[in-house]
């Protein structure tokens, strides 16, 4: 299942969405609040959404139930995250990871056997993506801590992918499984970023939680054609174009963020490209 021109570079652009908002979410001063402006706006474009759309098939509600726990799993982790790690450091291994856990899903539960060239199209990109992470740093001593926290959001990204891919395909309409994974996805680390600030509304008000709603619209869009791109294609072809990511993340954190964008980096971006077509050929 090759994904078609179009439905390719779609999911470029949404890889782009996801760069910017996870930048946005990143630089916050408050990252818990955006993340939940992200969530928020999710839940409220799923519900509206739902009203106006039919109630996705029965078989493909249980991935949707267990995709909202990986994703509220993935949260948790990202945030642990990025609280001891900076953004080229957890970015890339969380996303670039990601494509090697959905193929293996793919592989041993959809009968989506990548070919060898394919194969090799995942396993560079994924490499190379990866590799964004490890350019020369100072070490300090919550590194290995960040890293650890890294793989598992890896796990459970490749997981709720995974899963999603399924529950599109299965739902009868895409769009009706997009809309209720906008907010059964959502609920959770809102009502977790409510419980933390005590009931509190006046923080989501804030130019956190404002930052984090602009950064909602941008998430809802990019995932909402990569789900539609699962449904047309294979889920690690999907996956793999999607964490490219990675390279945008790195070109938005070496303009905006300060950040190196040095030949090494530019040689991983080549490399992740390469992968990237070669797992489109055939």
């Amino acid at each position: 299942m090759h994904l078609d021109p179009l439905a390719a570079a779609l999911v470029l652009s949404a890889a782009v969405l996801h760069a910017i908002w996870n930048a946005l979410t990143k630089s916050s001063a408050d990252r818990v609040i955006t993340l939940a402006g992200v969530m928020f706006t999710s839940l409220v474009v799923g519900v509206v959404a739902s009203c106006f759309l039919p109630a996705p098939a029965p078989e493909a509600r249980r991935y949707l139930a267990l995709s909202a726990c990986f994703h509220f799993g993935y949260q948790l982790f990202l945030l642990y995250a990025y609280r001891f790690g900076d953004l080229s450091l957890v970015y890339p291994i969380a996303r670039g990871s990601a494509p090697l856990v959905v193929a293996v899903l793919g592989a041993s539960f959809a009968g989506e056997v990548p070919g060898t060239v394919q194969a090799c199209g995942i396993g560079l990109a994924s490499l190379a993506m990866t590799s964004f992470a490890f350019d020369p740093r100072v070490a300090h001593p919550d590194v290995a801590r960040s890293v650890a926290a890294a793989f598992v959001t890896a796990a459970m990204i490749g997981s709720y992918s995974f899963l999603d891919g399924q529950g599109t395909r299965l739902a009868g309409s895409p769009w009706s499984y997009i809309a209720w994974n906008c907010w059964a996805t959502a609920i959770a680390f809102c009502v977790f970023a409510l419980v933390r600030q005590r009931g509190q509304l006046w923080p989501f008000l804030g130019a956190a939680g404002l930052r984090g709603m602009g950064g909602g619209l941008l998430a809802v869009l990019g995932y909402g054609i990569v789900l539609w791109a699962m449904s047309r294609g294979a889920m690690a072809n999907v996956a793999a174009l999607r964490e490219t990511s990675v390279v945008f993340a790195a070109a938005i954190g070496s303009r905006l963020l300060g950040e190196g964008f040095g030949a090494r980096r530019i040689g991983a971006a080549l490399c992740a490209a390469l992968g990237v077509l070669l797992l489109q050929s055939g």
